[in-house]
């Protein structure tokens, strides 16, 4: 970003840190002098997660920092008990551990070459049909960003399916069936699991704080449905917008090297920490545990090295600590409680749910998911009641708002193939949107409350 376009960014946060200084809020608003502290760092921090003004976890830090020097000792000046530890703990705490598991186990999966096998046993089995080609792309996408990095899937599925892109003829329209399905696919298959997409590890961190939790296998009977019928609609839109006709693909079988020992080792280790993860109500141990042990057997017996260790996305886990103390910060200081009196009081439940998720969807067509879930899963969680349903609708339209280049790093790297126009985009995710938006006020509430939400 220029320095000219810096600017404005960065009078807007002087800006709100002069307000919150001054009492000008407290009067404006009727708030406490930590209550107006809060507030004037839940304003920084959107600021700087919408232009990304710094880097995303230098934000996070720039949270902490304000909180432990401005907002801590308000607080503890009028009475109200909170410590360092409170902000700093969800740096390190179990969700933060449960996705750096996810992470180890993304780059098991590429380093061994896991991922790429599985892609081409289903590219194979096709047989050049394209209406099967793209189901098998869009499920291939979809299940490997429940376990890997979305960005990794899409960039290693474009890969894999170049050469049969370009045996499409110019004419045919079904070249930007497959360019949209790989990044679609990959956006929503990350609701699947906890550790799929950081806004589903900052829901459940707070959750977790007001007493609801959710195992890995209970998240993932949550979300699957909708993920299943949005892969569906979306095979729809994709096929009847860009039909192939009577195109077939000419699919050569590529022999692959035999797994070796270290490969089958690899697959093993996959299968037992996702089978541990779905059990933790029968071992009593709790996702992040089985984490850690999971980075003790490779990193310790040498699957993985050093180099990988200090490769993990690390901002990631950062951006997602910073969030979980901004939530610490809103519920200590009390702010959360005064912008949920803020809501219209006689609003339905299904009119909170719609509005949160239509906030949710249109913040994240334009920007960060995790900014998005960051900012507002916190105030979602203060409104008492029913607030699973609330923070779960927020979660499944972070991974399906989609319709520009823009919205997501897998909608960058289909754009930048230079197959698409930013109105196929437009079109396709925002139906898509849509009909995740639909299935959230339709399905959400019943379906959810089955879960005791």
């Amino acid at each position: 970003m220029s320095i000219l376009r810096r600017g404005p960014f960065a009078l807007i946060i002087v800006l709100a840190l002069v307000l919150s200084g001054t009492g000008c809020f407290q009067r404006w608003f009727h708030l406490t002098p930590a209550e107006e502290i809060a507030l004037g760092i839940l304003f920084v921090a959107a600021i700087l997660w919408v232009s990304e003004l710094v880097p995303l976890f230098v934000t996070s830090l720039i949270i902490l920092l304000l909180e432990l020097v401005w907002l801590m000792p308000s607080i503890l000046e009028t009475g109200g008990s909170v410590t360092s530890r409170d902000f700093m703990s969800p740096f390190f705490s179990n969700i933060i551990l449960l996705f750096m598991g996810g992470f180890v186990l993304s780059i098991l999966l590429h380093r061994y070459g896991i991922d790429l096998r599985i892609a081409r046993v289903i590219t194979s089995k096709t047989k050049g049909d394209p209406a099967k080609l793209l189901v098998g792309v869009m499920l291939v996408s979809a299940v490997l960003s429940m376990w890997m990095s979305n960005t990794a899937t899409t960039a290693m599925m474009f890969a894999i399916m170049l050469p049969l892109i370009q045996q499409i003829p110019a004419e045919n329209r079904f070249a930007k069936a497959l360019a949209l399905a790989i990044p679609f696919a990959c956006n929503l298959g990350g609701m699947g699991t906890p550790i799929g997409s950081p806004p589903n590890a900052i829901a459940l961190g707070h959750l977790s704080k007001v007493g609801i939790e959710i195992s890995f296998a209970t998240w993932m009977m949550l979300t699957l449905p909708f993920l299943l019928l949005l892969l569906a609609v979306l095979w729809q839109i994709l096929s009847r917008l860009y039909p192939a006709g009577d195109f077939r693909f000419k699919i050569t079988e590529q022999r692959q090297t035999p797994m070796q020992r270290k490969d089958w080792l690899v697959v093993v280790i996959f299968l037992v920490t996702c089978i541990t993860w779905l059990t933790t109500k029968y071992h009593g141990l709790a996702t992040g545990t089985v984490s850690l042990i999971l980075l003790i057997i490779v990193f310790g017996s040498r699957i993985l090295t050093q180099e990988d260790f200090r490769g993990m996305s690390w901002d990631v886990l950062f951006m997602i600590g910073g969030g979980l103390a901004l939530g610490v910060g809103l519920k200590a200081s009390g702010l959360t409680n005064e912008i949920v009196g803020w809501l219209p009081a006689k609003a339905s439940f299904t009119t909170l749910l719609l509005t949160f998720a239509i906030i949710a969807g249109l913040m994240t067509t334009f920007m960060s998911n995790s900014a998005t879930a960051n900012l507002i899963v916190p105030i979602a969680v203060s409104l008492g009641g029913e607030i699973g349903v609330i923070a779960m609708g927020i979660t499944i339209m972070c991974s399906s708002a989609m319709a520009l280049p823009v919205s997501t790093p897998p909608n960058a790297i289909a754009f930048g193939s230079g197959l698409l126009k930013s109105r196929d985009m437009i079109l396709v995710g925002g139906m898509v949107s849509l009909v995740a938006l639909l299935l959230v006020g339709v399905l959400g509430k019943p379906y959810w409350a089955l879960f005791g939400f």
